[in-house]
């Protein structure tokens, strides 16, 4: 039996595909997968270690703290600035961006976004949740302070993005805009292997992932689509399936390899939706077009938006070109 590829390894081999980065990408992956060790560690220990629970505290979009929010949000911050590579870190868990000023960080060239702990909610009740990163070369000169503006780029000028997913098993899934690969973690050896290589979308889906209870709040071109969606037409395999768990990467990950679709519109309690684009849309739709979906907002590619501020909330649609596709004709239709 050959032996499994590590992480490490395949960063190694496949740096070839990046020579401008010149190592400092391989680093910053490497920084993130320690960290996303120490975290799944913490969450793991969790009721052990009596860090479960919320802290009197809200974030910067006013959503109450878990205490495992600030716990990881610190773990990837101490983590990612004890390298030299990254000039400045943005989180959903600060109001302002982190700038790294540090001699070791004179010459950074690059700048990282991250959701630390993405689905906090469900920590209590043991269900999946995950961390988000998204990488860019920053604008401003390497020797300066990084700036605002090295944050605010456009998705497609993402140079890598991934997520960690902690459930029944901790896995990696990353692009550097050469497709995606997913790596599950062996506790017992420590290591991250390659387990899902070059992961695809299915060309059919049949799983819609949204939030039902905020229905009287959609626009009538997504009540129209999820009612079509419960529609029974054997021709079109439907009805699909509803699945979803509040944690985007939860729900992301198991539409990616089964075939689906993820919702969050906008609507009356969320006019601009929930969830962010520089942390949480970007790099998610980074990784759906590298495995073949799409995300949208319902009129434009996610990727393509010019981003006003740090923490700027858009529509997001994501998951197989065919089914992002329906969607964008329901809301054409139907309007918003």
């Amino acid at each position: 039996m050959e032996r499994p590829i590590t992480l490490g390894e395949f960063i190694v081999e496949n740096q070839k595909d990046f020579p401008y980065a010149k190592g400092e990408l391989t680093a910053l992956l490497s920084s993130i997968k320690l960290a996303g060790k120490m975290v799944n560690e913490k969450i793991n220990k969790a009721g052990l270690s009596q860090i479960l629970g919320k802290v009197d505290a809200e974030n910067v979009q006013g959503e109450v703290q878990a205490k495992l929010d600030i716990m990881a949000n610190n773990i990837f911050i101490s983590t990612l600035k004890a390298r030299g590579e990254i000039g400045g870190l943005a989180s959903e868990e600060l109001e302002d961006i982190a700038i790294f000023d540090d001699d070791i960080h004179k010459d950074s060239k690059y700048v990282i976004l991250i959701d630390p702990l993405d689905g906090s909610s469900n920590i209590d009740v043991d269900i999946t949740v995950g961390t988000i990163f998204s990488i860019y070369h920053r604008i401003s000169e390497p020797g300066t302070r990084v700036t605002q503006e090295d944050f605010l780029q456009k998705g497609e000028n993402q140079v890598a993005a991934g997520y960690l997913i902690y459930g029944t098993s901790t896995i990696l899934v990353y692009t550097t805009g050469n497709g995606v690969n997913g790596f599950t973690f062996d506790p017992g050896i420590g290591s991250f292997f390659l387990s899902h290589s070059n992961i695809k979308f299915p060309k059919d889906g049949s799983t819609y992932s949204v939030n039902e209870g905020n229905y009287i709040h959609f626009p009538l071109g997504i009540k129209k689509l999820i009612k079509w969606m419960q529609e029974l037409d054997e021709k079109d395999n439907r009805p699909y399936t509803a699945r979803y768990t509040g944690s985007l990467v939860a729900d992301f990950h198991r539409n990616m390899l089964l075939g689906g679709i993820y919702l969050y519109p906008q609507g009356s309690t969320a006019p601009n939706g929930k969830l962010r684009l520089l942390y949480e849309c970007n790099p998610m739709a980074f990784i759906a077009e590298q495995a073949g979906g799409r995300a949208t907002d319902g009129h434009r590619r996610v990727m393509e938006i010019e981003p006003s501020e740090l923490h700027e909330r858009v529509p997001f649609i994501c998951g197989t070109s065919e089914m992002v596709e329906i969607a964008e004709r329901f809301i054409e239709e139907f309007g918003n």
